[in-house]
Parts: structure tokens; sequence; C-alpha cells
């Protein structure tokens, strides 16, 4: 068959608002749940536009994720609403063994500006990056994985391992750093940190390699591990071993290397964070806590690990907790403030939401959910931008919702070829 040879490529805005720096990017996306589909959301919020291939009556599991949403008998993930936003969705079985498949991926290859998936085993559906390259030369393929593909080094075994968030972090270095020391376990963070924090690098590589090919370089591959997201960000956890051989280890709520640093109990049961890195920073808290500077330097007691452990720091931690512990959060707040200390309390999101500073930087969005057929709200934008804003052109769409339009309106088919695809389990 092979139509995709004569057709036409339709730039990018054709089904979205003309709007954000990404404007004219066009990604197609084989993926789920978090880490790839979030690095692509963060780019349709700055104007790229997302397709995103579903599997027919199956859809991106992420719809179903606990706690859902409800509009009588509509239902919905939360996490779906919040980042299904800006997208379209296009059901189709890609596996290429499917002369029909194959005719309409590599037609929406030849249409895309990037390809992003997480799907590992993609050789058994047929695909291979020789085969998108030959269709499309200027092609950006990005792969988001547990650890990596082969071709970038590494034991193929391990390449084709399975993953998710809480393993990413594990096998990345973080989980072993993060809890209170022995003899209790090591700790994972909430809320998907790994798989957020790929999906920043996913954001980053794309954009990287589509900024190339606008300077007149050819496609590329991009290769996404989330161990090694996550291990890039350990601070200075490598530098350490590499050149002193030391292994770091779990210090739980407080700093090891400086004082004060870390979470402190307040009088009313919240949590105060407190931050005091540098002599200057240092000295202005020994004053907010009406302390002797000669007797407590930063040298003896607050600058350096062996500062911290030593008699006078420890001294200076207990009486931290104790001023802390006789205080409410929002007092400790207030007058560590006065004294430009940087601190911090421990808040949830209704504490953030409540909040005036937050409201007012516009953090909250509201839009019409597609599946609810309702408004939502849900968070913004980061970072802002000046000239250039985000936006949400529409709420999450409902599975396939888009399948028809793409192929008649991008792809070329008539309706009658459209409508021989149905019943044959090739877009539903």
């Amino acid at each position: 068959m092979e139509r995709w040879k004569n057709l036409e490529k339709k730039p990018a805005p054709y089904f979205i608002p003309t709007f954000g720096p990404l404007s004219g990017m066009r990604i197609l996306m084989s993926a789920t749940v978090v880490a790839a589909p979030f690095g692509a959301s963060l780019l349709g919020e700055m104007g790229a536009e997302i397709i995103q291939v579903e599997l027919p009556n199956i859809g991106d599991p992420y719809r179903k994720q606990y706690p859902p949403m409800t509009n009588g008998d509509r239902e919905v993930s939360a996490g779906w609403v919040q980042n299904g936003r800006n997208r379209l969705s296009f059901t189709l079985n890609t596996n290429l063994k499917y002369p029909e498949s194959r005719e309409i991926f590599l037609s929406l290859i030849k249409n895309a500006d990037v390809w992003l998936e997480n799907i590992v085993w993609l050789e058994k559906l047929g695909i291979t990056e020789e085969l998108l390259f030959e269709v499309n030369p200027k092609l950006i393929i990005c792969h988001v994985s547990g650890f990596g593909r082969p071709q970038f080094g590494g034991n193929p075994e391990i390449c084709d391992q399975p993953s998710y968030d809480v393993i990413g972090q594990a096998e990345g270095g973080y989980t072993y750093l993060n809890g209170s020391p022995e003899p209790c376990p090591p700790t994972f963070a909430a809320s998907f940190y790994n798989d957020y924090l790929t999906a920043m690098y996913t954001a980053l590589g794309i954009a990287a390699a589509y900024a190339n090919v606008l300077n007149g370089g050819v496609g590329q591959v991009v290769d996404v591990a989330q161990v090694e997201a996550q291990a890039r960000v350990l601070d200075d956890a490598w530098t350490v071993y590499a050149n002193m051989g030391i292994v770091k280890q779990r210090s739980g709520n407080k700093v090891p290397i400086f004082q004060p640093g870390g979470i402190y109990k307040a009088k009313d049961g919240r949590y105060v964070s407190l931050g005091a890195f540098g002599p200057a920073v240092y000295y202005r808290f020994i004053e907010a806590m009406e302390l002797d500077p000669d007797h407590f330097t930063y040298e003896g007691a607050g600058g350096t690990r062996d500062a911290v452990n030593s008699p006078i720091g420890q001294e200076l931690r207990v009486k931290t907790d104790e001023w802390i512990g006789s205080h409410t959060a929002q007092e400790c707040y207030e007058h560590f403030k006065k004294f430009r200390v940087p601190s911090g309390i421990a808040k949830s999101t209704e504490d953030i939401y409540n909040d005036p500073h937050w409201q007012s930087r516009g953090n909250f969005v509201k839009y019409t959910d597609e599946t609810l057929g309702k408004e939502v709200e849900a968070f913004g934008f980061v970072p802002k931008l000046s000239k250039t804003p985000q936006r949400v052109w529409r709420g999450a769409p409902t599975l396939g919702q888009d399948t028809e339009a793409i192929l008649g309106q991008l792809l070329g088919y008539s309706e009658a070829e459209i409508a021989g695809f149905r019943g044959k389990g090739i877009i539903d």
C-alpha cells in the first residue's frame, strides 16, 4: 500500500489554536500513565499539538486511576483531568502486522515532528527506528523507559525490564538516601516523584532536539531512563563517592552538613522548615534566637558536618528544637521572616490552595473536562512566560474523541475508508 509516501505533511497547529512558544511542533505520543505523557503535557501547554495514540477500547490506564471524579454516570480519574488536557485522542492498534495499522501509523509519523513512546517492546510491533527515519528523516524519536535503550549502552536484559515510579526511585539511588537512618527503612517520595522528574528531562530532551532540527539539523533519538533521571539530581552523591569513597547515608529530617536546616515540630503540632546555609544567614538566625554569636560560631556550631555534630552544635540543635516547640508554626514563620531567615511551614494542598499568594499568581485554572462534561479546576502552569504564555485549549479528551477527524482531515482517508476500518480491531 504505502500511501504514506504520497502524503503531504500538514504543519501544526492543525487542530488546536495557535499559542505559546512551541506552536508548530506536533508530537505523536504512544505512551501511557505518567512519565512520558506528562513530558508531552508540559510541551502541549506551551503550544505543541499532542496526538495521543491509545489502544481501542482500552485507552490509557491513567483514565482509571483512583480516585475518580464523577458527573452523573460519567466517571474519570482525577489525575487524567489534571494531566490529560491539551491532547487529541486517537485510537489505533499499533501492531504493524496489520496492513491498515501500518499505513495509518506511518502516515502519522510523516506528519509528526516527534514520536514519544514508553512501550519497550517496539520490535514485536514491527516498529524500528530505521523504518521511522525512512518515513521522516527529521523525526525526533524519544524513548522513555526504566533503564534506557541498549543502543546507548548497558545490559540488554536490564534495559528490557519494566519499571514504575517506585522502581526508578529505588534503582536510581534516591530511596536509599530518603528517610531516617537505620533501623528505619528507606522511604520513597509520594506523588510519583520519579515519574514527574523523568517527564522534565523528557520535555528538555525533546525541546533540545527540536531546536536542532529548526536550526537545520536532522532527526535523532532521545533516550530517557527513569533511573538516570533520578540519579542526576542526587546533588554531590556521585562526586563524593567517585573521588572520596564516601557513600552518603540517610539523615532524616535534618540537613547533616549545616544548621539550622531541616524540619522542626512547632507548638501547635505543625512543622516548620528552616534553612540557613552560609555565615550571613546563620548569624541572622543566631540573632533571631537571641543567642551569643561568640559562643555559637558558624565554624563551631553550624557550618559543617563536624560543627553540627560537635557538643556546641548539638547544644544549638536542642535550643532550636526547644524554641520552635514553644511557638506555633505561624509565630515561627513570622518571627524568622523579620530577620530574613529562610523558613516555611509544611503545607497541605488545602493550605496552599487557600493562600492568597498562590491564588494571585494564577496558579489554578478552570476548564471543561471532555469526559465529565463539566467545568473543573486544576493546577496551572510552571514556569510562567511573559510574552508567550501557556494555556489550556481544552480539557482531557474522551477515548478516541479525535480519531475520525485525524484520519479524515490530517491523513486524507475518506468516510468510506474510515468506515471500513470499523469492526476489525484497527481503530475500535
